[in-house]
């Protein structure tokens, strides 16, 4: 008789089961009041699981998706036509004077560029070469004919779109242009988009991606919206890269169908052979 009641036995049983529960990571809201004993009972005990597994931290939600660095613009204004007419020839003079950089030096002819002067496209490459140093042309040899033949299969002419380079000058030996050479002579590239207000900018090659929106890797920004200011910009291999890479070229008409798509310009079949 000495033995305690089996009820209170019962439900001394039951509240060290609770603390046990509770120290092993079990939550008071799990349990439900029992009308005999304020000590909580279980509705429904939960399935085992171990304590390594319950303290693991919880996952980092992943990162949204970035926006596109360029989204479309609102329509350009009408060109001035006789305004950039006569900026642009301003500027030809400048650049002509020109003695900022040590390329003053050694240059035939100056390459200001040409075009359209109210284009839906400004194509921006890296520097003249032999070809346009000698004709004071922008892209005209071997790797602008290619350039002609892009624009072409984009449903273009070449006096429907401008054509320019970072440096206006060739540099010796078709050496890409040193950081100080491209930053004295970006202030006429910044000039001349300001006149010409185009729709989209196409960056050709790595020297131009790095002079004109100051960054590196062609390789993975190929293909992926940036902006100059407002204006969408599209970086893509160079025509003298495709010429050494012709496996290339598939991954740049893939760029430019971009560009027609954000132009709002169909896109052209590509004919075969």
């Amino acid at each position: 008789m000495g033995d305690r009641p089996p009820l209170n036995r019962i439900l001394d049983q039951l509240a060290g089961y609770l603390e046990f529960e509770i120290s092993e990571g079990a939550r008071p809201a799990e349990f439900t009041t029992h009308p005999l004993k304020t000590a909580a009972v279980p509705a429904a005990k939960p399935a085992f699981v171990p304590a390594a597994v319950r303290a693991a931290p919880t996952p980092p939600a992943p990162e949204p998706a970035a926006p596109p660095a360029a989204e479309p613009r609102a329509a350009r204004p009408a060109a001035d036509a006789a305004g950039a007419k006569a900026g642009m020839k301003k500027l030809e003079t400048a650049v002509a004077s020109c003695t900022k950089c040590a390329l003053h030096r050694t240059r035939t002819k100056t390459v200001p560029g040409q075009g359209c002067l109210a284009p839906e496209i400004l194509f921006v490459g890296e520097g003249p070469g032999a070809e346009e140093d000698a004709q004071g042309l922008a892209f005209v040899g071997a790797a602008g004919q290619l350039l002609t033949k892009m624009i072409q299969a984009m449903g273009f002419q070449r006096d429907e779109v401008f054509i320019a380079n970072v440096v206006k000058c060739r540099p010796p030996e078709n050496r890409q242009p040193l950081p100080e050479e491209m930053e004295a002579c970006l202030p006429y590239l910044r000039e001349q988009i300001a006149l010409l207000n185009p729709g989209v900018i196409v960056v050709l090659g790595a020297v131009a991606l790095k002079g004109l929106l100051g960054l590196d890797g062609i390789m993975r920004r190929r293909g992926q919206w940036h902006a100059y200011e407002d204006i969408p910009a599209m970086p893509t291999f160079h025509p003298s890269y495709l010429l050494r890479t012709p496996s290339a070229k598939k991954d740049t008409w893939e760029d430019l169908k971009e560009v027609l798509r954000r132009v709002g310009r169909p896109i052209p079949a590509v004919k075969k052979g």
